[in-house]
């Protein structure tokens, strides 16, 4: 005689693997019919590819992603590994209001061109891929993480740009691992000129007093650890007065989480 108690575990098991199976076979059907539509290119040639959100092998192996060693505060490649924590000279000699940082590319050549792309030419064919770039090199930040605060843009930058590729950065990583977003709890209070061709001391002087947290943010954001997303990072400047602002409306920890790190290691 079949006990009831296991009949009844077993029914709704099998119906789940046959809705699993219809799910699977019907996704399958969706993107081969995509496919058929709408080939699957490379994101940053255009040459044919194997799948959607890609790229192919010549220009995958293009782009430097940053792996260990790297320095624990800046989150810049380091020549060997010690066996522990590392912490550079330069995050020694001048160190960042932020606890750590990290990036998942050396930017330049094809990671350079696909950002370019992404932040000047409205091209968001990438935010799938750069998510789980994000998703990699962020791991460790990730895990503890309570928000993720995208870097705010100039009001007067954003409507002649249509959108914040910082923001669309974070929401792709909150889709992909669960950690919510505050889309407003940083606002831009200073229309900094733009940071390209400034030295290092012209860009903190451009952003000083840039930044500032919304009511709802400080609200949201005490004595909790966020994780500020942006697309670069190049001296710091900018990230270094944003999570100055997130510390001092009590925030408990500010991390750094970037595409790419523009540094001299690669060129």
């Amino acid at each position: 005689m079949t006990d009831p108690a296991f009949e009844s575990h077993v029914e709704p098991s099998g119906k789940s693997s046959a809705v699993e199976r219809a799910t699977s076979l019907l996704t399958s059907l969706q993107r081969s019919i995509t496919d058929a539509i709408v080939p699957p290119v490379c994101l940053a040639c255009h040459a044919p590819s194997s799948s959607h959100d890609a790229l192919c092998p010549p220009c995958w192996t293009s782009i430097h992603f940053i792996t260990h060693p790297l320095c624990d505060r800046l989150g810049h490649p380091m020549p060997f590994d010690t066996g522990g924590t590392i912490v550079s000279a330069a995050a020694l000699a001048d160190p960042p209001s932020y606890h750590r940082a990290r990036a998942a590319t050396i930017f330049g050549g094809t990671a350079q061109k696909l950002i370019h792309g992404f932040k000047y030419a409205d091209r968001h064919d990438a935010r799938r891929l750069f998510g789980r770039w994000l998703q990699t090199a962020g791991r460790d930040l990730l895990d503890e993480a309570d928000f993720l605060v995208p870097v705010p843009l100039n009001r007067w930058r954003l409507l002649h740009r249509r959108y914040n590729q910082a923001a669309i950065l974070a929401n792709e990583l909150s889709r992909l691992t669960g950690v919510a977003v505050l889309n407003e709890a940083v606002i831009r209070i200073k229309a900094t000129p733009r940071q390209v061709g400034l030295t290092s001391a012209e860009r903190r002087a451009n952003v000083a007093g840039a930044f500032k947290v919304t009511t709802k943010g400080s609200e949201a954001m005490t004595g909790r650890r966020i994780v500020l997303v942006d697309d670069v990072i190049t001296t710091g400047a900018t990230c270094n007065a944003a999570a100055r602002t997130l510390l001092g409306a009590g925030a408990a920890h500010v991390d750094i989480l970037a595409l790419a790190l523009v540094t001299d290691t690669v060129t």
